[in-house]
C-alpha cells in the first residue's frame, strides 16, 4: 500500500515524465511530417510549440481548465456552506484554503485543479451544492482537498491540457498540408497517410495518456477524505447521489473528464469503458468496509 508521502513523490515524478514524453512525441511526429512534406522548418516550430504548451499547462493549466468548463468565482454569501466547509477542512488537512469556483449546471460534480496546494482551486456545480447536505458536502470537499494535498491536481491538470494541445497540433498539421502546393504527389500522399493515421489514433493516444492517471488515485482520495472528515458515511451518501444523477454535463470536455469526482460521461457506455474513474459502486463498497 502506497503511503501519502510516496504518493506525492510519485505524482511529482510522473508529472515531469509526462511533460518530457509529450515534448518528445510532438517533436518526433513533426519530424516525420517535415520529412514527408519537405518542410524542415516545422521541427523548430514543434519544439517551441510543445515546450510552450508544457509550460503553459504547468503555470496556467488551472485557469484554462476553469475557462473551458465555464467556472465562475463563488461568493461567500451565496455559497456559504461551500465556503465554510472548504475553509474548515483545509485547516484539518493542513493546506492553504484553495480558491472556490462554481459551474452553473444541474449536473452533480466537482473537481480540483492547480499545480500545488499554494495554487489550487476547488470547483463544484450548482447542482451538486443544491442537492448535498453539509455532511455529504464535507465528504466531497475532503476528496478534492486530498487530490490537492497529494499533488494529484498537478498531474491531472497537465495531462488534461496536453491532451487538448495534441488535438490542436494534429489539426494544425493537417491544415498546413492542405494549404501547401509545393510538394510533389509522392510526398503529399505520404503526408496524407501519416496525417490520416494521426487523426484516427489521436483519440486513442489521448485516452492512453489519461489512463496514466491510475484509478487507484480515486480510491486513495476517498480514503484520505475519510481521514480528514473522520467519517465515511457522508462521502458514501454523496457518491450514491452522484451515481443516480443523470443530468447532462454539457460543460465538461473529454480532455478534462479525469479531473471530476464522478465521470461526467457516465451515461455514455463506450466512454465509461475507458474512464479513468473506477465504478462508483466499487468506491462505495470500499468505503462501507471502513464503517
Amino acid at each position: 500500500m502506497v503511503n501519502l508521502y510516496e504518493q506525492i513523490t510519485n505524482n511529482k515524478r510522473q508529472s515531469f515524465g509526462i511533460i518530457v514524453l509529450f515534448i518528445g512525441f510532438i517533436i518526433a511526429t513533426i519530424y516525420f511530417i517535415a520529412q514527408a512534406t519537405n518542410n524542415p522548418e516545422l521541427v523548430p516550430i514543434a519544439i517551441l510549440f510543445s515546450t510552450g504548451s508544457s509550460l503553459v499547462s504547468y503555470f496556467a493549466g488551472d485557469k484554462i481548465v476553469l475557462g473551458l468548463n465555464g467556472a465562475k468565482p463563488a461568493s461567500r454569501k451565496e455559497f456559504f456552506d461551500f465556503y465554510t466547509v472548504t475553509e474548515n477542512l483545509s485547516i484539518a488537512a493542513k493546506i492553504p484554503v484553495p480558491q472556490i469556483f462554481v459551474i452553473d449546471s444541474p449536473a452533480m460534480n466537482a473537481f480540483a485543479t492547480g499545480r500545488d496546494p499554494q495554487h489550487a482551486t476547488i470547483c463544484a456545480t450548482t447542482g451538486l451544492l443544491s442537492r448535498l447536505n453539509r455532511s455529504e458536502l464535507e465528504g466531497v470537499i475532503g476528496h478534492e482537498l486530498s487530490h490537492i494535498k497529494n499533488y494529484d491536481i498537478r498531474l491531472m491538470t497537465i495531462v488534461s491540457i496536453l491532451i487538448g494541445t495534441l488535438s490542436i497540433l494534429i489539426n494544425m498539421s493537417y491544415h498546413t498540408n492542405s494549404r501547401s502546393n509545393n510538394n510533389d504527389n509522392k510526398n503529399s500522399s505520404v503526408f496524407m497517410i501519416i496525417g490520416l493515421i494521426l487523426i484516427i489514433f489521436a483519440p486513442i493516444i489521448a485516452q492512453l495518456i489519461q489512463l496514466a492517471i491510475s484509478r487507484r488515485r480515486e480510491f486513495f482520495a476517498d480514503a484520505s477524505s475519510v481521514a480528514i472528515t473522520h467519517q465515511p458515511s457522508g462521502l458514501i451518501s454523496a457518491l450514491k447521489k452522484l451515481q443516480s444523477d443523470h443530468a447532462p454535463a454539457d460543460f465538461a470536455s473529454t480532455a478534462t473528464s479525469s479531473l471530476y469526482i464522478s465521470n461526467p460521461f457516465k451515461s455514455n457506455k463506450l466512454a465509461s469503458m475507458f474512464s479513468t474513474h473506477p465504478p462508483i459502486a466499487d468506491r462505495i463498497k470500499t468505503l462501507e468496509s471502513m464503517l
